[in-house]
């Protein structure tokens, strides 16, 4: 009897890691992958290392042709999905062909979200999210004589530590009053307003952007809401992304700020499953609610656990969240979800910075430059659910490893 198998749309992190993990778990029957782009690759390395040229476009590939091939999975690149028909279990795609589906994955990412003011379509206005963005930002840095960088997020002040020390003026223009006001406690966030302002970048904080001014078709300069400007003749917009539920929601499916799913990443339909950037997932690290994460930690354990549940092992995703992001020669890591309102504590270092955040006496996140032991010390803690009070916290002589390795 024929199976039309796992039909996976979105060949980026999320979706390939669900084709590979489904293949080392044992599924035997057909696996396509669908994806807009060529072979899968690594983003994150697009702000980083790639950007910094310390690797190439083959160095960012998650696996080679030979794979796809060797492990039975259908990799159609080029090729997107324009419907879902749940009733005939089919998928319509953009170049007029259909697919039947015994199970249908989501793995359809996010979009980089748009600047919505005049000028916004200028030639040298960039944003980043694909390689394509990145060998055209790459190009552009390299005869730029004025850099500005809207949003002060991880993708912006990533490249904004690429870009320091190149005697090309950088400015960052963010709307709060502090980097990464969203993700970050204030100290990790003064931190590295300190570390890139000695390195030479420029911050317009509570600054708005009214528009882009142009000449000959080209960005000149940026518009601040206060009436005053910064030349810039290259401009990396960097203000967030958008989830990519559109194809759901078309198909009625439960969707608002990602795909809905249940604790095993089952939508509203039990034929469809979403991961990755595009989902929406319990998470007993936000209290039980539904929560989107943007990062490739996310995106990898998700997979694995729906690749668990089309295999016969079901499992609630619990894995601890956690990020990187590389800003000059500082390292910043954080583990957990943490809310504004979240207790600082400050571990003593001579070097770098850990701040453990806590919530009613309970360790929510941890958040560390250059401080590598501490995070995954602290990471273990957060998996474990294991007890770790502010006091053991702030004093630099608990052995926060030999807690988290007790038991």
């Amino acid at each position: 009897m024929s199976t039309a198998g796992v039909v996976i749309v979105g060949a980026g992190q999320a979706g390939f890691q669900v084709a590979a993990s489904l293949r080392e778990a044992g599924f035997a029957d057909p696996i396509t992958l669908l994806g807009d782009e060529g072979l899968p690759y690594q983003r994150p390395p697009l702000s980083k290392a790639y950007l910094a040229g310390k690797t190439d476009a083959a160095g960012l590939c998650l696996r080679p042709p030979s794979y796809f091939v060797e492990h039975r999975i259908t990799h159609r690149s080029g090729v997107t999905a324009t419907a879902i028909d749940r009733r005939k279990r089919r998928v319509a795609l953009s170049d007029g062909s259909a697919l039947a589906y015994d199970h249908l994955v989501l793995a359809t990412g996010a979009r980089n979200r748009s600047l919505p003011v005049p000028g916004a379509n200028l030639a040298g206005v960039h944003q980043l999210r694909t390689l394509a963005d990145a060998d055209a930002l790459r190009a552009a840095r390299d005869r730029a004589n004025a850099i500005a960088i809207i949003g002060a997020g991880f993708i912006g002040l990533e490249f904004a530590g690429i870009c320091a020390g190149s005697g090309i003026p950088v400015t960052v223009i963010e709307a709060a009053d502090r980097p990464m006001a969203r993700a970050v406690s204030p100290e990790t966030a003064r931190f590295f307003t300190n570390a890139h302002t000695r390195a030479g970048i420029r911050f317009a904080f509570g600054a708005g952007v009214s528009a882009l001014e142009g000449k000959n078709g080209r960005v000149a300069e940026v518009q601040l809401a206060d009436g005053s400007s910064i030349a810039a003749d290259l401009v990396l917009v960097g203000i967030g992304v958008i989830p990519n539920e559109d194809l759901a929601e078309a198909a009625g499916l439960a969707v608002g700020d990602g795909i809905h799913t249940d604790a095993v990443l089952a939508t509203s339909d039990p034929g469809i499953s979403a991961v990755g950037d595009c989902a929406c997932v319990p998470s007993r690290f936000a209290a039980g609610q539904p929560v989107r994460i943007e990062s490739v930690q996310n995106a990898v354990d998700q997979a694995r656990c729906l690749a668990a549940r089309l295999t016969g092992r079901p499992t609630s995703y619990a894995a601890v969240p956690w990020f990187w992001s590389d800003q000059g020669p500082h390292k910043l890591q954080i583990a957990g979800l943490t809310r504004p309102d979240d207790v600082s504590v400050l571990r003593p270092s001579a070097t770098g910075l850990s701040v453990f955040r806590f919530r009613a006496g309970d360790l929510t996140g941890v958040e560390t430059v250059d401080r590598a032991a501490d995070h995954m010390a602290a990471r273990r803690i957060l998996g474990l659910g294991l007890r770790l009070s502010p006091e053991q916290a702030a004093d630099a002589t608990c052995d926060l490893k030999a807690l988290a390795t007790a038991r």
